[in-house]
């Protein structure tokens, strides 16, 4: 069985999510950007990383555009977390939703985040056709949250 898809992001890219998640942090949001925090499965720490948080008919998700990283292995274990921009700290809780489910997630995601994400979707996006989308779905872990 092969590895469960995960592009590691590079040292500039690396370096660029601590500053946006800096940002985040000190209560600037570029474009909806939010900093998450998730309890490590084996640290037992908070681990931060900043993400996109993704309005869908309705309700919230988060998409994890490289794969399954370790915020998503952490968010399985932990089954939420919080959201934070500056002080406003959201504590939720993460259902994975199943692949079944994601393609009109991911299709409206790319079209929102695709400028910024595309790059990791292995050249799939929002104008992809549905078998695409389809093929994508589970390289690109998605959690609908809840707000507590």
């Amino acid at each position: 069985m092969s590895q469960p898809y995960y592009l590691q992001g590079s040292r500039f890219t690396v370096r660029m999510n601590s500053v946006i998640g800096w940002l985040a942090r000190h209560g600037v949001s570029m474009l909806g950007t939010a900093e998450l925090s998730v309890r490590g499965r084996k640290s037992g720490k908070m681990q931060r990383v900043p993400v996109n948080p993704h309005p869908f008919e309705g309700a919230q998700y988060l998409v994890s555009a490289r794969g399954h990283s370790q915020w998503v292995r952490n968010m399985r274990a932990a089954g939420g977390g919080e959201l934070r921009v500056g002080r406003k700290v959201r504590t939720f809780t993460a259902t994975e939703i199943p692949d079944s489910e994601k393609p009109v997630i991911l299709r409206a995601y790319l079209e929102r985040w695709g400028w910024e994400v595309n790059q990791y979707f292995q050249g799939v996006t929002a104008k992809s056709s549905d078998a695409e989308i389809v093929a994508a779905a589970p390289d690109h872990p998605v959690f609908l949250i809840t707000t507590n």
